[in-house]
């Protein structure tokens, strides 16, 4: 969606070693007004077209797609694309019609850029297990390719709403990073427990405020009780008006 920052950068990196040589790399920037909630960021998210473009051209991107909302949607739309599994967990909670505007601009995208693969990643562990579900369920010939969170040096995971954060929040931000490490050294097979611990991790920022803590099953998205193998453990925190989200495997 723009604001391109180093994690933007490893997805095009990683494009680039995917089409080798003699292919070519896409990048689509789109602000997309179905994903937001009525009340969320979507006229204040930032939209940096000359730093973008800038940025492409040093990565050497070979196409930049950058259309306007009337171009993706005309006024009387009526067809849309949803997943109804996996999107009724986890962020799906809280942003009952975020999925929904994801399936369809990534369907959109990919019908008009017809790519052999698609990259994302792994931050928003989600958005990427749904798009995979909607590749297969749908018979999109595309494979889809996952990569690591990118962070910065102090942990948090690299994201456009950083800079919404002031220079306090910023600083206490680190915390999700350090409960995400304190879960997985816990080295705990309780659900429960972990949880416990990632709260009072979080909590010792005074600027947090958790909205939620989960471990799921990283194929379903369903909560599990006890680690296993493919847990994950998601979170979601405000700092002030911004939220923010991280995860990272168990086992």
């Amino acid at each position: 969606m723009g604001a391109l920052h180093k994690a933007h950068g490893e997805l095009i990196r990683v494009a680039r070693e995917r089409a080798g040589k003699d292919g070519e790399v896409a990048v689509s920037i789109f602000v997309n007004p179905l994903q937001f909630e009525p009340s969320g960021d979507y006229q204040k998210y930032p939209r940096p077209e000359k730093a973008d473009e800038e940025f492409c051209r040093a990565a050497g991107v070979d196409l930049l797609f950058r259309p306007s909302v009337d171009e993706m949607y005309l006024a009387d739309r009526s067809t849309f694309v949803e997943e109804t599994s996996l999107a009724t967990t986890l962020e799906g909670k809280a942003r009952p019609s975020h999925f929904r505007g994801v399936c369809t601009v990534v369907a959109k995208l990919l019908h008009i850029l017809a790519p052999e693969a698609a990259v994302f990643g792994e931050k928003d562990f989600q958005q990427l297990a749904i798009v995979r579900r909607m590749v297969r369920d749908l018979n999109l010939k595309v494979d889809i390719v996952a990569v690591p969170t990118v962070r910065e040096e102090d942990g948090l995971a690299c994201s456009s709403r950083n800079q919404y954060l002031s220079g306090e929040e910023r600083k206490q931000a680190t915390v999700l990073y350090k409960a995400l490490q304190a879960a997985v050294e816990s080295r705990q097979s309780s659900a429960h427990e972990i949880i416990d611990l990632v709260c009072k991790v979080i909590e010792e920022a005074p600027l947090a405020r958790i909205d939620y803590v989960e471990i799921v099953d990283s194929e379903n998205l369903q909560p599990v009780a006890v680690v296993r193998p493919k847990s994950l453990l998601a979170i979601a925190v405000f700092f002030g008006g911004t939220r923010l989200i991280d995860n990272i495997r168990l086992a």
